[in-house]
């Protein structure tokens, strides 16, 4: 089947989530994707899977939820005829992607303006952890330290005066990625009208800063984020979660006015909260938020969370169950929207696989494939090179690349 990047080379010389996931997300569109690993342990993304801060299921679950549908080179970058592969496939690609720190990519030479002379067409995708420029540009950083910490993310999501809120491993990293992914599919759209390739890049940082937006961007404005958290000290009642008697919690959002107000109070058999003078006006409430929502919690508390879905869902009311993760193995909604799908490929020892939310109407994903093992396609991709058997043998017996062996040797 043809696919709208079944023609596009993309070489995936990053580690871990956030750019690796751009390149798995031009897989999913047909892109032929190289992945690009160092000898030894390979990318660091094969063993989260098996650390304590993530859940234990006896596979390589994490490799393929971001390593599917691409193929392995195992590459020795400081070997010179490593790097010399490396910079043959880089002069028949149409996107490369790394996010090596800057002083990796000065001493390797994979700086944009180390390659762009190779490939004047190539799309040079750049992911950093704080930016291009400015004082940090050459500080490391991770999804937690640049997404949440840096970015003023982490303090935000915390309740006044709790220890900072932690993210889960790739919670910023994913939303990064497609950002990294739109920022290449924005430069190909430029390509194909001028003929130009290009640098394209984003951080961690941007995209923390980016999602804080609607609070972070009242600051810019010369809002007063002393009052701000001073009002939230206690949290709106309209915007609280209530748990209800089977233990479930949940969670009420935009109950902006007084028409939905009544129609929240009827599904809860509570019209008789407008008759307390604390509660007579969408300004009382805000003034008395916290004997609001202790009130409403009073009366969520007397039934079960199916038994309130259903009364909500009666009135058009934007309410909703806070979800067990446990639960989404069989969620007819995430399951029915292809949010998470059966891999095809028997090679892939995980029941479901979660897809990332880009989709476009008929135009098709190609359905997973197992992520490659270190190397797996080194022998192929060099074959496609031009390269003989003997050659290949000889980059392998150097250390320059590592592969599997050739046909009919015990090597």
């Amino acid at each position: 089947m043809k696919h709208i990047f079944s023609d596009l080379k993309v070489i995936d010389c990053a580690t871990v989530i956030a750019a690796p996931t751009a390149a798995m997300m031009l897989g999913d569109f047909g892109a032929d994707v190289i992945k690009i690993e160092q000898p030894g342990e390979g990318d660091m993304l094969r063993m989260l899977s098996h650390v304590p801060t993530t859940p234990e299921a006896g596979n390589d679950w994490f490799w393929q939820l971001d390593g599917r549908n691409k193929r392995g080179l195992c590459l020795d970058l400081k070997h010179p005829e490593g790097m010399a592969i490396l910079k043959r496939l880089v002069a028949e690609c149409d996107v490369f992607i790394t996010n090596h720190p800057s002083n990796v990519r000065d001493s390797l030479q994979l700086n944009y303006a180390d390659l762009a002379p190779l490939n004047k067409s190539m799309i040079y995708a750049s992911l950093t952890a704080y930016g291009e420029d400015g004082p940090e540009r050459e500080r490391k950083g991770f999804d937690q330290v640049a997404y949440w910490a840096r970015s003023g993310l982490m303090d935000l999501m915390r309740a006044p005066g709790s220890p900072p809120t932690q993210g889960l491993p790739g919670m910023g990293d994913h939303p990064t990625g497609i950002a990294l992914y739109a920022s290449i599919v924005t430069a190909l759209l430029h390509r194909e009208r001028t003929g130009e390739g290009g640098l394209v890049h984003t951080s961690l940082l941007a995209n923390g800063l980016w999602s804080a937006a609607g609070v972070a961007q009242g600051t810019l404005a010369g809002g007063d984020m002393t009052e701000y958290r001073d009002d939230n000290l206690v949290y709106p009642a309209m915007l609280r979660p209530y748990q209800a008697s089977d233990g479930r919690w949940l969670q009420f959002n935009m109950i902006r006015n007084e028409e939905m107000l009544s129609l929240l109070f009827a599904a809860m058999d509570a019209l008789d909260l407008f008759a307390d003078p604390r509660f007579s006006s969408l300004e009382d409430m805000w003034t008395h938020r916290q004997a609001l929502g202790d009130a409403l919690q009073t009366r969520i508390v007397t039934k079960a969370s199916d038994e309130w879905l259903a009364a909500f869902a009666d009135f058009d009311l934007p309410v909703n169950r806070m979800a067990v993760i446990e639960e989404l193995v069989n969620d007819p909604q995430i399951l029915a929207n292809d949010m998470a799908q059966a891999p095809e490929d028997e090679g892939i020892d995980v029941p479901l696989i979660i897809n990332h939310p880009i989709n476009v109407e008929h135009l098709p994903k190609v359905g997973p494939v197992r992520a490659p093992a270190q190397g797996e396609h080194s022998r192929q991709i060099l074959t496609e090179l031009g390269m003989t058997d003997e050659q290949i043998s000889t980059l392998l017996d150097k250390g320059a690349v590592v592969g599997t062996p050739p046909p009919n040797t015990t090597k």
